[in-house]
């Protein structure tokens, strides 16, 4: 019995990870996959007139057990993967992308869907079946429904080539951060970090039988080394082994497979009629083209630029006092954390004896329960794939909501950075409401044997962050799995994650949660007005930051010719001149660790984080001017949480704004 094609028994029909074997995986796809392709044969051989619920309704129910399988598979292997889990997924995503290929190329499907949306006029289709009837038509079109016989091939052997050469990314940067690590033998190399980390590196180093401490490229261990340590030959050392990565010429290098992912970028969009990839992906997006993202993130540009070059000018005068003449990108994160002591007299170690981990979780299951209703309770008897990982189940009035996998601490297998997730979607079928499984994946500082794990205010934002993502997940309630949650235009999906970081810096709600692990001790008044007063701190070069990204990331995709006599390197350097405010240095590039773009799904649209800020900015406003926790508006808010992508973003925004978002809202947020 392969546990994987079977109906799932445990609680709440959750995956059952305790009874999941490796080498269940492949030939649970081989026969899913079948399966799947028979519910489209029948549905293309039904004998009836092709009508939107023989047609539309079916294909959108379609694959569900497939599509459980698959997220099983790809989550864990984000989350913990192995050399083994690895292996698998270079075998099986060629079969899911030809699979998929498969049914969007099916000529006799797509006919039958085309007399559907020409017809669409003859059905009385509520709102959300027109949403659904558009976007599988425009699905199957921008998915080569219309191409000849030979573009079809042409266009399966690309997406092919790119679902693998992706996934070869992410395993690249994934090792190539695994691999390095620092060995210090002598503590006064670490002068100037906090015990707490130097007790985290000590850790480290035993594991790996090793005295004295290790550091390695993992965010928990690297952020704290160059933001604290004095040893400036160290910060050096470290930032530039975090910058080599996966740009060193090594086994893991991955240049060649950046030029390689853009070309058939390239190719794909030009063989669906579109200039460039980034003209595809736009036409899906409330942006709707590179010239106006461009515009978007170079106004911004205009505004953040003077307020950057100030703050480093600071910096500059600060380093001076050590005898640093011209300060490098390496001594940011040190002389930043000293500006914000010497302006503010705060430092994330000081405040994190008051975001222990468990106070910082409840604070946000208490927000969602005064905002949205929601309780959670923690679940010992729904299975889990780590030790670490702990399930809650979420209701609402007493019913029975979402089920929530939380996923806190770094280990080899996960992959660096912080997403949510979803192991389930969201549905309603036959009459039943079919409830989701969400997940949250985070690298945070681990507890040691004699503290918790204790949060910086940065990671206290993530949390909020990715829970804001996972409300987007739990609220859901659409008819349909392909407009649930998150299945929104690309660009509004981070509204709800960027949203819920507001609450952090919100003094009557800090008070609720912000206690001395060990005392229970109220972070002082003094202490969050400070956190108030430094919410923009370094906030034009955080924009700016971020407008780099953007804008390296629109050109990547919209001028990719160039890369035929460019290297990486050089490309980064020239779309990114605007942008640097520390010398380049020839060693290192981030494009080849650039994984939301080349290896996750924000190709030609990491600009969205700074439309969303627009958003964000925007709807905070809202219940500042009607108060934080306002009944009224938190309930018309739940509304564009739970209606997914069953409209368009802008009039869901609208109905729950009153008006359009304006930038001025974030402008006044983060300069005043």
């Amino acid at each position: 019995m392969n546990i994987l094609t079977e109906n799932f028994t445990p609680p709440y029909q959750s995956a059952p990870f305790n009874e999941i074997n490796n080498e269940d995986y492949f030939p649970a796809f081989e026969k899913l996959i079948r399966e799947s392709e028979d519910e489209i044969d029948s549905i293309v051989k039904n004998p009836s007139e092709p009508d939107f619920e023989n047609v539309i309704e079916a294909l959108a129910y379609s694959g569900e057990k497939l599509d459980r399988v698959s997220n099983i598979f790809f989550n864990l292997n984000s989350a913990e993967t192995s050399d083994e889990l690895q292996h698998i997924a270079q075998e099986v995503s060629p079969i899911l992308t030809e699979y998929s290929s498969k049914i969007s190329q099916n000529e006799a499907l797509f006919r039958k869907i085309k007399i559907v949306y020409d017809q669409k006029d003859h059905y009385n289709l509520n709102e959300e079946q027109q949403m659904l009837l558009n976007e599988t038509y425009k699905g199957f079109v921008r998915s080569g429904a219309l191409l000849n016989e030979v573009d079809k091939e042409k266009l399966k052997k690309i997406n092919m080539d790119l679902s693998l050469k992706s996934l070869q990314f992410g395993q690249n940067v994934l090792a190539s951060t695994n691999n390095y690590f620092k060995h210090i033998t002598r503590k006064s190399d670490l002068a100037g970090i906090p015990e707490t980390i130097i007790e985290q590196y000590a850790e480290e180093a035993k594991e790996r039988n090793l005295e004295g401490w290790v550091v390695t490229l993992q965010y928990p261990s690297y952020i704290p080394l160059m933001t604290y340590a004095e040893n400036r030959g160290l910060r050096k050392e470290l930032a530039l082994a975090n910058g080599k990565k996966s740009f060193d010429g090594g086994e893991f290098d991955n240049q060649d497979l950046i030029k390689d992912l853009l070309q058939l970028k390239q190719q794909k969009a030009e063989l669906l009629g579109y200039e460039n990839y980034a003209e595809y992906v736009l036409e899906e997006r409330m942006a709707k083209s590179p010239a106006k993202v461009l515009d978007f993130l170079n106004e911004l540009l205009t505004k953040a630029k003077p307020y950057a070059e100030k703050e480093i000018e600071e910096l500059k005068s600060l380093a001076k006092t050590d005898g640093i003449d011209e300060i490098q990108g390496y001594d940011h994160a040190y002389y930043a954390e000293k500006l914000r002591k010497a302006k503010y007299d705060l430092n994330d170690e000081e405040l994190r004896p008051y975001f222990p981990l468990n106070h910082v979780q409840d604070a946000v299951f208490g927000l969602a329960n005064t905002l949205f209703g929601l309780t959670f309770k923690e679940r010992n008897d729904i299975p889990k794939y780590h030790d670490d990982v702990k399930v809650y189940e979420v209701k609402e009035n007493d019913e029975y909501k979402a089920l929530l996998y939380v996923d806190y601490f770094p280990r080899k297998g996960k992959r660096a950075g912080a997403w949510m997730t979803s192991y389930k979607n969201q549905y309603r079928k036959n009459g039943e409401n079919s409830r989701p499984h969400i997940s949250i994946v985070c690298n945070f500082t681990k507890p040691t044997k004699d503290t918790p794990s204790l949060l910086t205010f940065q990671e206290v934002t993530t949390l909020f962050h990715e829970f804001g993502h996972a409300l987007h997940g739990i609220l859901a309630d659409t008819q349909y799995p392909t407009l649930s949650g998150t299945s929104v235009k690309w660009d509004f999906v981070e509204l709800p994650s960027q949203f819920l970081e507001n609450f952090c810096y919100e003094p009557e709600f800090l008070k609720t949660f912000a206690k001395h692990y060990q005392t229970g001790e109220v972070l002082p008044n003094e202490k969050i007005e400070k956190i108030e007063q430094s919410k923009n701190f370094m906030e034009g070069y955080q924009t700016m930051r971020q407008l780099g990204f953007g804008i390296l990331d629109m050109n990547y995709h919209t001028k990719v010719g160039e890369l035929a006599t460019m290297s990486i390197k050089d490309f980064e350097d020239k779309y990114t001149k605007a942008i640097q405010l520390y010398p380049s240095n020839p060693e290192t590039a981030m494009s080849p660790s650039f994984s939301h773009i080349f290896q996750g799904g924000y190709s030609a649209g990491y600009y969205s984080y700074k439309w969303a800020e627009v958003l964000d900015a925007d709807a905070f406003h809202y219940f500042k001017e009607n108060g934080i926790f306002n009944p009224k508006i938190a309930a018309k808010y739940k509304i564009l949480l739970s209606s997914g992508g069953t409209k368009d973003p802008m009039e869901l925004y609208k109905n729950f704004r009153g008006s359009e978002p304006k930038v001025e809202s974030l402008l006044k947020r983060a300069f005043g």
